[in-house]
């Protein structure tokens, strides 16, 4: 080959080896976090303990390895073989995504890990003819032959190849930099010791959600309820049922105004409710303009799993609420098989009810958690007594008591305790909201005086009441000031599958200053040491769905089936106001192995409706980014990251990278794309163009990825990214020549189009065998609920 096009080769070879990098963080090739393996490796040994190999992969590695290997004698076997390796076993690395610029899914990947200078310049002293080894199976050996031969020779052109100049992430840098690798594996801590954690998005436009929880019935359901009195079920995919699985807004005493505590407050299902069939609900009601706190039972209807009948409503219990605040509002199910209820003080300001309060009174229900047995209930009373209720013998005290001397608790939880040794299974945890000065957290024990009105946290509120000997209060696990939050909202200890990192963490928040807390126990001392959780930065975030900005007042927080950990929030704290938003925390540093948490939803049989899960794309609302930064507008509008605008020359240099000339529709008539977003200069109807027709419109230049937009009734438009699936993104590149979508770009990642530009088609969902995006399931064109913030696009390959 002569002239210049082996330069121009090689430098397209370099356009795609060095393209854009940020910080480095542990990823995958994947776009996942790294794991330790189920089984130790067996070739990529170093990797064993942490890495982005299981053994099957590691075996993939191997056999590729020996293969290269058979073109040695034995002097060049022991000569470049420890190169080879390690060249190969960087697939394994916990840096993978970084050594191969795959960080960004926007980006070109590099054939080979980046090496560091001095590493390469050995390598190529020793071995430099292998090079063409280790590329012949990335694509046609004959393909690379030319640029090897040419690049061989020449160190300087070689390591251009090769070297990641990115000096502390390069090969063998990566693994022998103490400082980047003391911590590897653990959960990301700040400079002040705060916990980097990220969040998905599972469900928005929500009206302040009170609770979510789910059957443990196999299904992987969950179930919302909303302030105002509606519950919806969720199936495992995201989706929502538009029926509602209970419907209490016409009985549920609520406003619109923020901040009241009233309302549809809580749900439970009986533990085994795929037999027993009942819900038990708590809520607020007005009776005779008496406000009251009720808790129901309701059945489920004979021909749906997913509706309660709503005419049998059964009141089990009745409390008059003297304010209306401090209503308690939860209920649950201990490992006993009995009914938990946590009821507010009454109200008001101190517990000023009576001589010691309604709290320390045991002959009221008010400031108290209550424990009932709700089984075999259909011919009697709502309820009975378990036989071992601490204070049923105590004269003037009220049965059902289980605890007593609470504020407000707001959220409890069970602990499933640990999954391999089962230690701490049954716990209760709760948030008691405090007064004037300071919140906490308590293990609710049977029989247990939790200090109300005499303490508040570990300190005094009613001296004359904290010192009374006889008080012999229970006092809370921890209690913070209120420099750091008001309004205390209970979590859950961690005992997912997902997040290994996290077993045994306790995740708890604050609704006023939407602080996220963890506490973690110390199994010797029995101590709670204290982590404050703040959201990792954008580059440690930097994973497929993952966000690290969150709405501010945290309502409640949840568990769903397999045991992973949720918590609900609102951006307005309004009963009315469509601003609440589920979020699932996720651990961005590690993950379990490939395979470990699998789980196969149990079919549910639906009737009505399914309404598709859609992240919101802008926020309305301002959210709270990770703490003690301001907003800024890029919290608030997703980024592109920078893509190498290098452009390809000719025909051929492209044809070299495997890429091809974008072919709208079946006319064969090239486009050229408009340079700037959407309907610009010379922006033009295309003639002559077949009806579905498509093209990408990039910004960069490139051909192989850019907005989607399809030619319909004579006009360019766009398409939306709900429901538009990997499997359309390969319809749309096979009409341009390529042979599959690399990726699916949603929220307008590539670009969005101008207002003159119309969005033509939605919803779109194909099989990827049809011709066209028309041939696929798809809404009307022109008709849509989306906007051009969720244009979507596609990488091709």
């Amino acid at each position: 080959m002569e002239g210049p096009l082996p330069h121009l080769l090689l430098l397209v070879l370099i356009f795609l080896l060095h393209a854009w990098r940020g910080c480095c963080h542990p990823q995958c090739l994947d776009y996942k976090p790294p794991f330790e393996p189920r089984q130790p490796l067996v070739f990529c040994k170093e990797y064993s303990k942490f890495g982005c190999c299981d053994l099957e992969k590691d075996g993939e590695i191997s056999v590729r390895f020996y293969k290269i290997m058979e073109n040695f004698d034995h002097s060049g076997y022991v000569t470049c073989g420890k190169y080879m390796r390690s060249i190969l076993c960087q697939e394994c690395s916990p840096y993978a995504a970084h050594l191969y610029d795959a960080e960004d899914a926007n980006t070109p990947m590099r054939m080979l890990p980046g090496l560091c200078g001095d590493y390469c310049s050995e390598y190529w002293h020793q071995c430099r003819y292998t090079l063409s080894l280790l590329l012949e199976d990335l694509g046609s050996p004959q393909q690379f032959a030319n640029l090897t031969a040419t690049i061989e020779e020449d160190r300087r052109r070689f390591c251009d190849f090769l070297v990641l100049k990115d000096n502390q992430y390069c090969y063998p840098n990566v693994v022998t930099n103490a400082e980047l690798n003391a911590n590897l594996g653990f959960v990301r801590e700040d400079p002040k010791g705060c916990l980097e954690l990220c969040l998905q998005e599972v469900a928005n436009g929500l009206r302040n959600p009170v609770a979510m929880i789910h059957a443990d019935d196999g299904t992987h359901r969950f179930f919302v309820a909303e302030q105002l009195g509606y519950v919806w079920v969720y199936l495992a995919n995201g989706s929502r049922i538009d029926r509602p699985f209970l419907n209490l807004t016409r009985a549920v005493l609520t406003s619109p105004w923020a901040g009241d505590e009233r309302g549809f407050l809580c749900i439970a299902l009986h533990p085994r409710f795929t037999t027993v069939r009942k819900a038990y609900v708590y809520y607020s009601v007005s009776v005779k303009k008496e406000e009251r706190i009720r808790i129901s039972e309701f059945t489920l209807l004979i021909h749906d799993d997913n509706q309660l009948d709503h005419s049998s409503e059964r009141t089990i219990l009745e409390v008059v609420e003297p304010a209306s605040n401090h209503n308690g509002g939860q209920l649950l199910f201990g490992h006993d098989g009995y009914l938990y209820i946590f009821i507010g003080d009454g109200g008001r300001a101190g517990d000023p009810f009576g001589k010691f309060g309604n709290s320390q009174n045991k002959s009221a229900l008010l400031g108290k958690v209550l424990r009932v047995d709700v089984e075999d209930n259909d011919n009697g009373a709502p309820y009975s007594i378990p036989s071992d209720n601490p204070f049923l013998w105590e004269k003037d005290a009220r049965p059902e008591v289980y605890a007593y001397g609470v504020r407000n608790m707001w959220r409890c939880s069970i602990d499933r305790g640990d999954p391999a040794t089962g230690r701490g299974r049954g716990r209760m945890f709760c948030g008691d909201v405090g007064q004037n000065k300071y919140e906490e957290v308590d293990l609710i024990v049977k029989g247990g005086n939790y200090g109300w009105r005499a303490k508040e946290g570990f300190s005094c509120y009613d001296r004359k009441l904290c010192q009374n000997s006889s008080l012999d209060d229970i006092l809370p696990i921890f209690a913070y000031p209120h420099k750091l939050g008001k309004s205390v909202t209970g979590g859950y200890i961690y005992r997912g599958c997902q997040m290994p990192n996290l077993n045994g963490l306790y995740i708890f928040g604050d609704f006023m200053s939407g602080r996220l807390m963890s506490l973690k126990e110390n199994v010797t001392t029995g101590e709670w040491q204290y982590n404050e959780i703040c959201m990792g930065t954008d580059q440690t975030c930097r994973f497929p769905k993952l966000i690290n900005s969150y709405y501010k007042y945290i309502i409640s927080f949840a568990e769903d089936e397999a045991g992973e950990l949720y918590f609900l929030a609102t951006g307005v704290p309004s009963a009315t106001a469509r601003a609440g938003v589920i979020y699932k925390i996720v651990d961005p540093s590690r993950r379990a192995p490939p395979g470990k948490c699998n789980i196969k939803p149990s079919p549910v049989k639906i009737k009505g409706k399914l309404i598709h899960f859609h992240p919101k794309e802008a926020f309305t609302t301002p959210r709270l980014p990770y703490w003690n930064q301001k907003p800024t507008a890029s919290d608030y509008k997703p980024q592109r990251p920078p893509i190498n605008t290098t452009l390809l020359k000719s025909q051929e240099e492209k044809l070299w990278l495997g890429e091809k000339q974008e072919i709208a529709g079946e006319g064969n008539q090239v486009f050229k794309r408009p340079r700037g977003r959407g309907r610009g200069r010379g922006y033009k109807r295309g003639r002559g163009l077949r009806v579905g027709s498509v093209r990408l419109v990039s910004a960069d230049g490139l051909s192989d990825r850019g907005r989607v937009e399809i030619f319909i009734r004579g006009e360019w438009g766009t398409v939306c990214d709900d429901l538009f699936s990997n499997k359309a993104g390969t319809v749309v590149c096979r009409q341009l020549g390529f042979t599959t979508a690399l990726a699916v770009m949603k929220r307008a990642a590539l670009g969005e189009a101008d207002r003159s530009v119309r969005i033509l088609l939605d919803d779109v969902e194909c099989e990827g065998g049809e011709r066209s995006l028309l041939e696929c399931k798809r809404s009307r064109v022109g008709k849509h609920n989306c906007s051009h913030g969720e244009d979507v696009g596609v990488i091709c390959g």
